[in-house]
């Protein structure tokens, strides 16, 4: 029986370790995911905060990085840098173009295009991917002139921007066929969102075959995506997000700085504090604190406007505004200097962003606030500074000097002289006598050097 026994527990052993063996592993989550938002304009900060989310997901060996795209557009050269990251990625990139009523305007259609899976939410659109050039002057209408033979002809500048015109939007066109192509997308239509201007909403961009789904939410989103499968670098690999582990990226310190910083108001008015800064710092030397609060909003107004489109004549024309109402308050020129600085300063203001994109811009009430505000600041302030610089002294020892005493006392060298009631020891060169009227010429410490006037 004892032996029975043994082998009967001995073959139990084994069959439960059999099983515990070929028994398929539990695992909590399927896939990983790595979820981003970009809400606004696309800036250099979003386009760092999206590379390096990217990177973080590919070095955590992520299944897919979604983006939750909301945007009206942005920079061309942020939007390149975002896709060349897209397109050189070795894990799927899905844009999610969310929430209800959000859209993926200009730069974001795109983005859609590039992007390895294209979803937007019930109630969105996407298209006007027309591309507004930095700088690009719309061609106005031809002049109707006759040539000799009564034809119509344009002028040259009109035919000069017709060219420009056509260069930047057959550029635009080109490349994002040539997404359209590598995506299997539609390309009819990405050529009518360059050319006209076109959009579309979720329902039509996945009629259409714009987009690969349309999803009422992300954990919709994700069960369409479960088992699809999605082609990385020429290989299709198969997306298994059953229950994923979802992972939220959200703007760090830098991106905030670089979001604040690259805001067109922000970093102008960084740029006339940094300005107001120096300008203190230099009539009141040794102050210090306005030097140091200047320096650093300067620096970092221009590396903002670094980021930006900026237009170096509208720059050029804001410092020439400053330095006109300061020659203003040196050199009162009944006004002048001052209205010249005033003029330029405004003008400078609204040439300053070279740019007609949507959320580039600096407000009309703000460059004319400025404006004012800089004049006054300017104008007045700073010639108040100069004036009380200019004003004779009134209290103090070197007030003393130039002014009358009177000798209490008969002496040859040294003696006592009465000045504004107090009593001073003086020096002399000469013999004074007692009640006699000597000028001031020195304060040393507690002795006066005085002179007659003979």
């Amino acid at each position: 029986m004892r032996r029975a026994s043994i082998q009967f527990l001995i073959i139990f052993l084994v069959l439960s370790g059999s099983t515990l063996l070929f028994s398929p592993s539990v695992n909590s989550a399927q896939g990983k995911i790595y979820s981003l938002k970009i809400n606004g304009a696309i800036s250099p900060a979003s386009a760092d905060y999206f590379i390096r989310g990217l990177a973080q997901a590919k070095d955590n060996n992520a299944d897919l990085l979604l983006l939750n795209l909301n945007t009206p557009g942005g920079l061309d050269k942020s939007m390149r840098v975002m896709i060349q990251a897209i397109l050189d990625s070795p894990i799927p990139v899905v844009i999610y173009v969310s929430p209800k009523g959000a859209r993926a305007a200009s730069a974001g259609t795109y983005l859609m295009y590039a992007s390895h899976i294209a979803a937007m939410a019930p109630a969105t659109n996407l298209g006007s991917a027309t591309p507004v050039s930095i700088g690009m002057v719309k061609p106005p209408s031809p002049d109707k002139k006759k040539d000799k033979d009564g034809q119509e002809a344009a002028s040259d500048s009109s035919e000069n921007a017709d060219v420009m015109q056509r260069k930047v939007i057959n550029d635009a066109e080109a490349y994002i066929l040539s997404l359209a192509q590598l995506r299997g997308r539609n390309t009819e239509w990405a050529k009518s969102a360059v050319r006209r201007a076109s959009n579309l909403s979720a329902i039509d961009a996945l009629e259409k075959k714009v987009i690969d789904i349309v999803a009422y939410d992300r954990n919709a989103l994700i069960e369409q995506l479960n088992q699809r499968d999605v082609k990385i670098n020429q290989q299709i690999i198969r997306l298994n997000l059953s229950d994923p582990e979802i992972v939220e990226i959200s703007p760090d310190w830098r991106t905030e700085l670089l979001l604040i910083i690259t805001d067109p108001s922000i970093a102008y008015l960084l740029l006339l504090a940094g300005i107001y800064g120096l300008m203190f710092e230099f009539l009141n030397p040794g102050s210090l604190l306005p030097g140091t609060i200047g320096a650093i909003c300067i620096l970092l107004a221009l590396y903002g406007l670094n980021m930006l489109p900026i237009n170096m004549a509208g720059l050029a024309l804001i410092i020439l505004g400053v330095a006109l109402m300061v020659g203003e308050a040196f050199a009162p020129s009944f006004g002048v200097l001052g209205i010249g600085g005033v003029v330029a300063f405004i003008i400078g203001s609204f040439m300053l962003l070279d740019t007609t994109l949507p959320g580039y811009q600096i407000a009309p009430a703000l460059i004319i606030a400025s404006s004012l505000a800089s004049a006054i600041i300017i104008i007045f302030v700073v010639s108040m500074l100069i004036r009380s610089r200019r004003t004779p002294l009134v209290s103090g020892d070197d007030e003393l000097v130039n002014h009358f005493a009177t000798a209490l006392d008969d002496f040859d060298g040294a003696g006592r002289v009465m000045i504004r009631g107090e009593v001073w020891q003086a020096d002399s060169p000469v013999k004074i006598s007692k009640g006699q009227k000597v000028r001031v010429k020195a304060v040393q410490g507690l002795r006066l050097k005085v002179i007659t006037e003979d």
